[in-house]
């Protein structure tokens, strides 16, 4: 994206997120503050656009800390599963601990379906020649 693309993007990202939580929660007086829904619209752009690169996570063992390299698409699934489960969590009890898992969802599907629109097919073109190497098979 270009930088007013991004922009344009970021902000939509965030009114969805922003409007996902007043539609499952209307009558909340708590205020929102944060940018943590229109960075999950980002969230959701970045499954769309670069599902299988690979981010590394630490899982604990035991006293032992592993790291692990997992598919972007794997990571984003499981966060938003936590969040869907925080979401109906908030919905079945009152004490949401002031989170605002609607919005995280509602950005992150907003990203999803909003990315293609803001994309610019001819960055992303240059970016994958530039960083994505295919993994050469040889049969020994």
């Amino acid at each position: 994206m270009t930088r007013p693309r991004f922009l344009a993007f970021y902000l939509l990202a965030g009114l969805a997120a922003a409007l996902a939580q007043v539609a499952t929660d209307p009558t909340s007086v708590v205020p929102m503050v944060g940018a943590s829904g229109a960075i999950s619209g980002v969230m959701g752009a970045y499954l769309v656009l670069f599902p299988r690169v690979r981010v590394f996570t630490v899982i604990p063992l035991g006293f032992f800390l592993q790291t692990f390299a997992l598919p972007a698409w794997g990571m984003l699934v499981y966060w938003a599963v936590l969040q869907m489960a925080g979401g109906f969590g908030s919905i079945v009890s009152s004490e949401g601990g002031g989170v605002a898992f609607w919005a995280h969802i509602g950005g992150f599907i907003a990203g999803v379906v909003l990315v293609k629109l803001f994309e610019n097919r001819s960055r992303l073109a240059a970016h994958s020649a530039a960083h994505w190497q295919p993994r050469s098979r040889s049969r020994s």
